[in-house]
């Protein structure tokens, strides 16, 4: 399917579109806050890699796809800084629409309180989370997505952790190894 998307067959893209699109929606939605940035997001994401999709050169097409996301909402990050405005909608949606059973069991308020310790990450650090954490990539395919070192992603994702344990509420705090 991904070569032929990359050998110009629209329906091979629209296949991996309608494959990745949902993760694609959640790593928005959750770097920004904001459903409707996020959907805006998710269609320029979609958009730029039609455009590139030929200059692909393999490897991981989903971290390919969710490092066109993080460019995507990167640059809607400076828009804000640039025209600052109310982006975070009251009620974002940041649950998956298909949660693993344990998410399930997580109570709104627990789910928001995380969320919200999220966004106060630093952008590097929330995108580290987010692919790793929360959409499960490798380590090496969270690299890849980021277009930095293994180290890195290792080290952001430790200070990730270590942030997010300081502002949640000691009930709620990760678990780490030791």
């Amino acid at each position: 399917m991904t070569a032929a998307a990359c050998a110009g067959s629209l329906a091979a893209f629209n296949q991996l579109v309608e494959l990745h699109q949902q993760g694609v929606f959640n790593v928005c939605l959750r770097m920004l806050g904001s459903t409707t940035a996020a959907e805006d997001a998710t269609q320029e994401t979609f958009f730029a890699a039609y455009r590139s999709v030929k200059g692909f050169k393999g490897g991981s097409f989903r971290a390919w796809m969710l490092r066109i996301a993080a460019n995507q909402c990167y640059d809607q990050m400076r828009g804000r800084q640039r025209h600052p405005t109310d982006w975070l909608d009251e009620d974002a949606p940041f649950a998956d629409p298909d949660p693993q059973p344990d998410a399930v069991v997580l109570s709104a308020e627990v789910v928001k309180t995380l969320e919200a310790a999220i966004l106060k990450l630093p952008p590097e650090q929330r995108l580290c989370v987010l692919l790793v954490d929360v959409q499960g990539l490798d380590y090496d395919e969270a690299s890849r997505a980021m277009e930095v070192s293994l180290g890195t992603v290792k080290s952001r994702l430790s200070r990730a952790r270590a942030r997010l344990r300081e502002l949640l509420p000691e009930d709620l705090r990760l678990k780490s190894g030791g």
